[in-house]
């Protein structure tokens, strides 16, 4: 995330993808809210770009997300509305992320929902702490058949001050996929994801106890090494007196 507000474009004269210009809108009605940002490095690029355009803006953070995790950015995932309430990320029907019959991947879809959880919940998350996920649910009860679908993750502010309130902790974050040019009057799949945060002292302490316990079995391990050479060595001494 270091660096994250220098990587904006400096032109903002990238053309919105195809098929978002009257999907910009969020499908569900997002939460009013009276509570102030968490200060992190999202957020400082939500509040550098707030003043623009909306298709400019879900534009540049498009971009500039893209670059955090760069395997998302392949993708094509495109960031309509990022809100600590309310993350809302689409994705078109191109041959990169189509299975065998040309429907979305159902892989392609669940890192859709992996995204939308993800960043509402770092949003929400102050930055002496990280998020991992750890596990989730989706039922494909019906197959995604025609065009662009849409993830929608959303908080109230109860769950906000939750993750705020709580240095370590989990918390199942639902998301809702719309099957945004589908006929179907089926409701739309509903994703749980589950995720966790620690602080990230206590992470990087895990992984300091890893590499002194990694240290540690590899001099012993040098050790017997060394013990067993020597047995050898008196042994061939013993024989040869």
């Amino acid at each position: 995330m270091s660096g994250l507000l220098k990587r904006l474009p400096s032109k903002l004269t990238n053309k919105l993808p195809a098929n978002n210009t009257d999907s910009t809108r969020s499908p569900v009605e997002k939460p009013n809210s009276t509570l102030k940002p968490v200060n992190n490095q999202f957020t400082k690029l939500l509040s550098v770009t707030k003043y623009l355009p909306a298709g400019a803006r879900s534009t540049i953070l498009s971009k500039a997300f893209g670059k955090v995790v760069p395997y998302v950015g392949t993708t094509g995932v495109y960031y309509e509305t990022v809100d600590p309430n309310q993350v809302v990320v689409s994705l078109n029907n191109n041959k990169a992320v189509q299975n065998h019959i040309g429907s979305i991947h159902a892989v392609a879809i669940t890192l859709l929902a992996e995204t939308a959880t993800g960043f509402i919940l770092g949003l929400n998350l102050p930055s002496d702490r990280v998020l991992l996920i750890k596990s989730y649910s989706i039922n494909f009860y019906r197959p995604i058949k025609k065009g662009q679908v849409a993830a929608v993750a959303t908080l109230s502010d109860e769950q906000r001050l939750d993750i705020l309130n709580t240095p370590k902790g989990e918390m199942v974050i639902p998301c809702v996929i719309h099957d945004r040019e589908s006929d179907s009057d089926r409701d739309p799949i509903v994703v749980e994801m589950l995720w966790a945060w620690v602080p990230k002292s206590e992470l990087e302490a895990r992984r300091q106890g890893q590499n002194n316990k990694s240290k540690t079995e590899t001099e012993q391990s040098s050790n017997s090494v060394t013990a067993s050479t020597t047995d050898d060595t008196t042994i061939e001494s013993d024989d040869n007196a």
